[in-house]
């Protein structure tokens, strides 16, 4: 534990994300972006990780650096991010009329928690989501739409990442639904 008491404690990492980082070093070695001997000593190390930190650091350079920010903007169309895909800090959501996807099981985190700040008008956001992965919508401001937001899966899986849902929503629906992380190759 750190002797500092202002610096919080590294998020100790789950079976399931070993496994996920595990997925994202496989398709790297699959696409040539990962040699065969550098993917075994990959593996290995993300077998003996303790943390979530230990684990993201190997898969950075594969996915690219985390953002402060990412802004996904769309009217009245469909917007889909699932496999591998690096979590922000914050995303922000500027949609109308549109269908979001937002499948978190495969993404990379960034830390222990990503803020969403919604403006959200018409449409659908559905959030999938991992055991361990929590959603607060304490901040989040709806007028005539709805929710259908369970804070977690109910498995008493540690908490390993708490999303923050903020903003408005007007004329739409949030849903989240709960799945486990794809298995290895």
């Amino acid at each position: 534990m750190p002797t500092d008491p202002s610096s919080s404690p590294a998020l100790r990492a789950s079976d399931a994300e070993r496994d996920q980082t595990i997925a994202v070093l496989h398709d790297a070695v699959a696409d040539g972006r990962l040699d065969p001997a550098e993917f075994d000593e990959r593996v290995d190390a993300a077998l003996a990780s303790r943390t979530v930190d230990a684990l993201s650091s190997l898969v950075t350079d594969l996915i690219g650096a985390p953002t402060e920010l990412l802004t996904i903007k769309e009217r009245h169309g469909h917007v889909r991010r699932d496999g591998p895909w690096r979590l922000p800090h914050r995303l922000a959501l500027r949609t109308a009329w549109s269908a979001v996807l937002l499948d978190l099981t495969r993404a990379v985190r960034s830390g222990p928690e990503l803020v969403i700040e919604m403006r959200v008008s018409g449409g659908t956001v559905e959030l999938v989501l991992a055991p361990g992965m929590v959603v607060d919508a304490n901040d989040l401001s709806v007028r005539h739409g709805a929710l259908d937001i369970s804070s977690d899966a109910g498995d008493d899986t540690p908490e390993t990442l708490r999303i923050h849902l903020a903003g408005r929503m007007r004329h739409g629906s949030i849903v989240t639904r709960w799945q486990a992380p794809p298995a290895t190759r």
